[in-house]
This record gives C-alpha cells, structure tokens and sequence, in this order.
C-alpha cells in the first residue's frame, strides 16, 4: 500500500519537472563531460520519476552491502599487512600484485582509524526477476552523492505533500555520517576537501559537500608538508594543521614524490606525512587493490574467509580469463558474454561480444588470449528497465538503469537511506555511467509502514516551541568560514567576484540612456558609450553594437563574458558563500544565455534586464548572510573600487562618487590590521592613473589615503587563472 502511494504520488513530480529542472540549473547542479578532448560543463540530466525500493527490500540490501564493505576494508588491511589471504591461497597473489591499483608504496601502513574504505560506491543492477546484483565496487573516489542529495531537497518543496503523505527515508544525512567518518580519522587539525581543480567533472560536488560538511575546500597548490605534517596556507601564507584530507584526486596524481613524478596537480610530500601517521586519507592511497575488476571474483570468497558469513548480496556470474577453464569457457561463448578491461573505469572498455563482427571477436579473442589478467567476462544480466520521461515528447520512455549506493564507514558502517540511480541515455543502452552522457534519477527508499506512524506520532508529541530546533535536519554543524581559511587564489576570486558582477550591473544600468539617445536623437550616440568603455567605435549598425557588447560570449569585452568571469570566481567560493547565495550569479548567467538567444536582432532589449535584478540579490544576500565580515569586506572593496571606476568613465557628477567612496571606506575599516592581498593595491593604484585624465583630481586624495594603507599591508597573490577570468578588461589590469 505504502508503494502504490508513493508510485501515485511521485508521478506528480512529473508535472513539476520543468520547476525542478529550473532549480537544478540556477544552482549550478552539473557534471563535466569531456568529448574529443574538450570539457563540456553540463547539467546533469535529471528525470523526476524517482527508483522506489521498499522498506524490506532496502533492509536486506543494507545487510549485504554492510557485509561487504566490511569485507573489502578487512582485505585492505590484510594484503597491506599480513597477506593471510594470499598466503591460505584464497586469493592468487599474482593477481594481487598484478593489480594496477596495488601500490607498495603504502605496504605496511595501516590508515589512522585502521579504516582503508571510508566510502564506498556499491553499483547494484536489478534483474527483471527483482533479483539484486552487484556489478562493482568503487573504494576510491566514487563519485555522485551529491545529485539525489540535492534533487531531494529541491523535491522537497516543490511538492511538500508528497512528503507530508508518503514516508520516504530521509536522505539528508549524507553530510553528517560524511564529516562523522572523517571526524573519527581525523588526526589533528582542520578537515579539507581537496579537488584537483575547478575544471574536473566532479567539482560541483566536491564544492557541495565541503560547503554541507563544514569542511575546508583546498587545491593541491593550497597545500603543503612541512617535517612530514601537512598544513594549509592561508592568503596571508600562515600555516594550518591539517587532519584529514577528503582527497578527490587518483592516486596516480596525488604526490608526485611518491607516485607519477610527472603530476602537477599532487601535493608532494603528502604520501611520507600519510606513512607517518600525521593526516588521515580519505580514501586510503592503494584501494584500488581491492575494486580491481579482476578481484571483484573474489569478493564472495573474502566474506567467508574473514566474516565466516554466507554473501547476502551475489556479484554477476565471472569468469577469469587467468584460469585456463574460465579462458575456453570465455573464448567459446565470446558472442554471449560482456568483457571488462579491468584497467578502465566509468563505462570505458566494455564490450558486449554480440556486437561485435566476426573479425573483431578474433582480435579480442586474440587479445584476451595473450593478456588473460587484463579481462573479465561476465553473463549480461538483464536487468529492469525503469521509466524516463523523455524531454522531448513527455512520453515514457524505459531505460537501462542501475543503482550506486553509499556505504561509510567511520567508527561503525552506515548505508546511505538513498542513492545514485543513473539511467542509460539511448534506450535499449546498457552502459548508464554518467561519463557515457546518462541521467540520474533520485532513488526513495521508503520506511516501514508502522515505524511510520509511530515516528509521525512521536515528532507530533516531541514538538513545541522549546524544541523545534532539534527538529531541523540533523546535519553538522557549520562553521562560519573564517578569513584565515582563505587562500591566496580565493581572496582574489572574492576580489575579482566584487568587480565582475558591479561591471556587469553598472555598465547595464548605464547603457539604457544612451539607448534612449540612439532612440530620440541618431544612430552614432552610442559611440560616446563605447568610447567611454573603451570599445570598438566601428560597428556598422547599432544591432551589432548591441549584440557585441551585450550578448557575444566571444567577445571578452561583453557583459555577457563580465558574467561568465563572475561566475568562474563565484563557483569556486561554495564552501565560503553558499550555494544559496551563488545561485544569483548563476542565475544571471543563465538569463544573460537566454537573452541572447532571443535577441540575435536586438529587438528585446529589455530582455537582459533581470540580470541586474540577479546582482543586487546577489549583493543583498552577500550583505545579510552569515558571510564573516572579513569576507564581505573582500568582496566589496572590489565591488566598489570597479564602481568608482565606471562612474568617471561615464563622466557621472562629482556628488555620485560620494556613496561609494563612503562604502570603499566602510569596508576598508573592517579590514584594518589585517595583510591585504595586491590586487587590492594594484586596482586602486591603476585608478589614480587614470583620474587626472578623467577630469577628477578632487576624489584622489581620498583614493591616496586608501593606497597607502593597501600598499604596507599588501602581499602577493595567485594569479594561476587569469585567462578564465579576464573579461570586460577596458585597460584594467587584470593579473
């Protein structure tokens, strides 16, 4: 009964979907794809019909997956250390030192916490007959937590009834059982998140849950070992002991010193500080070891061998092209079977032998032949299809679908009551990985019928003013992030944040009259405009001026590219800002997009107008936020330096610098005492250049002042993006 009504119910999400959809996009919910060699930043696809599971049917497979996890972390631990395994012969040890993912760099090291496999990402696939099996174990940095985590939340309050009628298990916990893993590991310091860089596919999420689990977003530059302790630099160059390290970056790439000497994106030094037991890794260096798809043969044999249990979850039948039989019995049936490159990951290197010619089968036959480790062949399980809404008709449309589930392990193990269902892009299509261009659905795991009611009964008792605020959402407690938990390159993104969005809110502001000139008086009064902004003065007609500076994405002196440039600064600053603040700039992005898509001729011109709606309620609720005053202070002076240079570009009267020079004045006093960084110096420096020319000496002595104070407190900064984020440059320079 509980299922119907939920089925019934999720169906309306249906009618919500272009809503949901659109909450999605404004908060920036996306994955990167790369394609013939280039990065596309794309959102995720979301369909909102969401995977139910009954309440028993998630019981049993929190059992199995608990067992398995545990399983695969005893292994860890073992083949690092002892190797009982290896030695009673369960396990061949050629196929353990064969592994790509074994690394005797870590051998001996037991992690603090002796747990190796802090999160797991479980892919289960649900055969027509209901039947639950497990295609693969991910220890390493499984990835896509955050997208059911967030689409619920948006769920949530597009239909609050659906949840008020149906019990859904509450997925909001991730953050917390994630911050309480890394809590229980942690050595001594502050909890880091650390992302290769902003253009890796998974950044979204690596900037959401830093930002839900309170923990400190870090690039590996922001890092460093110092007598083998690791510590984060501030902006100001001071050192913080850092604890625990939520790494999202491979093993591969993650010291140089001790692993690919040719990565630039590692922290070296970081593996000897790990060996002596300074910083937690979260997960382990060397998990691959155990989610090789070659020991995923034998992981049934590992629950019996250190659980004495029976698997309560079954893999997918295997075979090993390493042991002669399982070769012939592969070779003979390579029509029927899928084959794995154990070395590849995120759909890569799937094959399914019944598409293949004959000529191809012979090639990878003879391939397996002479490198039988390099392969598994499994049975192609058929499993469920479940309905998408497809975009483009809104009729259903089934789809190949499998399930990622969450397991954490800290001081005890936790399944994560939701998960990752991601669906196959073409129907018919196997492969649902979200690398391979497929959705994600969020997936309901629904509680027990009379756990319901008596949960229901006993929050209906338990509420009254005094306790509403144990109600909330049991989530960590967040910390205001502070100044000294800056970086150098962040102090700059909050700088350069302030300035893009005032370029792109004043020069729109100031661009309506003198297209109300153009209206009433003739054709060339823009060219003032241009002038004024340093633009081309050449454009054939005003459509093209408009288009141009407006609109073209090409065009690094276009509001549209000033916003764009807001946003690479913004997006990085999650953690810092919120995503419920950052949403308004991506926002702005979004509406700046489609304006230009239905002003190719100008004849809308209004239609950009949100776009400075977006700043000033990205402004107003930087100013009414949480943000530390510090922060703000960052932001503003930017904010305020840009204005006081746009307005003597345009010739504004005298009086109009009153207010922001007060402003520049008010910000900078919260900063007092405190070392700045130089594009605080350089910008106003760069101005008092250019007023004497603009006709407005008067306001000089106050920007003096200012300079002075910048200048001996200044110190360096991190110019390492600048070419994303130049934009609108009008002769400033941007480092």
């Amino acid at each position: 009964m509980i299922e119907s009504a939920a089925r019934r119910l999720a169906a309306e999400l249906v009618e919500r979907r272009e809503g949901i959809n659109r909450e999605l996009s404004r908060n920036g919910v996306r994955f990167g794809v790369y394609k013939n060699g280039e990065y596309h930043d794309r959102l995720f696809p979301y369909d909102p019909l969401p995977r139910i599971i009954e309440s028993d049917e998630f019981d049993h497979l929190e059992a199995g997956l608990k067992q398995r996890v545990n399983a695969l972390n005893a292994y860890l631990k073992d083949i690092y250390s002892d190797k009982r395994i290896i030695h009673d012969g369960i396990v061949p040890e050629e196929f353990v030192y064969t592994s790509a993912g074994y690394y005797p760099q870590v051998n001996g090291v037991t992690p603090p916490g002796g747990v190796f496999a802090h999160i797991a990402g479980e892919d289960l696939v649900q055969g027509e007959d209901g039947r639950w099996w497990v295609l693969e174990d991910n220890l390493r940095i499984p990835s896509g937590a955050s997208y059911p985590l967030f689409a619920r939340d948006i769920e949530r309050r597009t239909n609050p009834r659906l949840f008020r009628e149906v019990r859904v298990r509450d997925n909001r916990d991730y953050p917390r059982l994630l911050r309480k893993a890394m809590d229980f590991v942690s050595t001594e310091g502050i909890a880091v998140v650390l992302a290769p860089g902003r253009y890796n596919s998974a950044f979204f999420e690596h900037a959401y849950l830093a930002e839900k689990t309170g923990a400190t977003l870090a690039f590996p530059e922001d890092l460093e070992v110092v007598e083998n302790k690791l510590f984060f630099l501030d902006y100001a160059g001071n050192r913080h002991r850092v604890g625990v390290v939520y790494r999202r970056l491979s093993d591969d790439y993650l010291d140089p010193f001790a692993f690919n000497p040719d990565s630039v994106i590692g922290v070296p030094g970081l593996l000897s500080a790990y060996r002596a037991g300074n910083v937690a890794i979260v997960n382990a260096p060397g998990n691959g070891a155990a989610d090789d798809k070659a020991i995923y043969y034998f992981v049934p044999q590992m629950i019996k061998y250190y659980l004495g249990e029976e698997p309560l979850l079954h893999n997918a039948p295997t075979y090993m092209p390493m042991f002669e039989q399982d070769r012939k019995e592969v070779l003979s049936r390579l029509g029927e079977l899928v084959i794995k490159d154990v070395a590849e990951a995120g759909g890569y290197g799937v094959v399914f032998g019944r598409d293949l010619d004959t000529a191809a089968r012979r090639e990878l036959s003879e391939r397996i032949a002479a490198e039988p480790r390099r392969f598994i062949a499994q049975e192609i399980i058929q499993f469920k299809d479940l309905d998408v809404v497809d975009p483009q008709t809104d009729a259903m449309s089934p789809r190949k679908a499998d399930l990622r589930a969450f397991v954490i392990t800290g001081q005890n193990t936790h399944v994560w009551y939701s998960g990752l269902t991601r669906y196959s892009s073409v129907p018919g299509q196997m492969i649902v990985n979200s690398s391979q261009g497929g959705g994600f659905k969020d997936t309901w795991v629904l509680a027990p019928d009379e756990q319901s009611t008596a949960r229901h009964d006993e929050e209906l008792e338990s509420v009254n003013l005094a306790s509403l605020a144990p109600l909330a959402p049991r989530m960590p407690r967040i910390r205001k992030h502070a100044l000294q938990l800056v970086t150098a390159s962040k102090a700059d993104n909050l700088y350069w944040l302030g300035r893009y969005t005032e370029r792109a809110f004043t020069t729109l502001v100031q661009f309506f009259p003198f297209y109300d000139r153009v209206m009433d008086e003739n054709p060339n009064a823009f060219r003032p405009f241009a002038r004024a902004l340093d633009l081309p003065e050449d454009f054939e007609d005003f459509d093209a001026f408009i288009h141009s500076f407006l609109y073209d994405g090409d065009n690094p002196d276009s509001v549209r590219s000033a916003i764009v440039a807001a946003f690479n600064n913004a997006v990085i600053l999650r953690p810092e800002l919120s995503s419920r603040l950052l949403q308004y700039v991506e926002l702005a992005m979004t509406n700046i997009t489609d304006a230009a898509e239905r002003s190719a001729n100008a004849e809308d011109i209004y239609a950009q107008r949100d776009v400075a709606d977006n700043m000033l309620a990205f402004w107003g609720g930087i100013e009414n936020s949480v943000v530390s005053q510090q922060l703000k202070a960052f932001i503003f002076i930017g904010k305020y330096i840009e204005r006081i240079d746009l307005y003597t570009r345009f010739h504004l009267p005298l009086e109009q610098m009153d207010a922001p020079l007060d402003k520049l004045e008010t910000y900078a006093h919260l900063l007092d005492g405190l070392p700045l960084p130089q594009c605080f110096a350089s910008g106003i420096d760069w101005l008092l250049g250019q007023l004497p020319q603009r006709g407005y000496l008067e306001i000089t002595d106050k920007l003096k002042a200012f300079l002075d104070d910048f200048t001996s407190r200044a110190i360096g900064g991190d110019n390492r993006d600048s070419g994303a984020l130049s934009s609108m440059n009008m002769d400033a320079h941007r480092p």
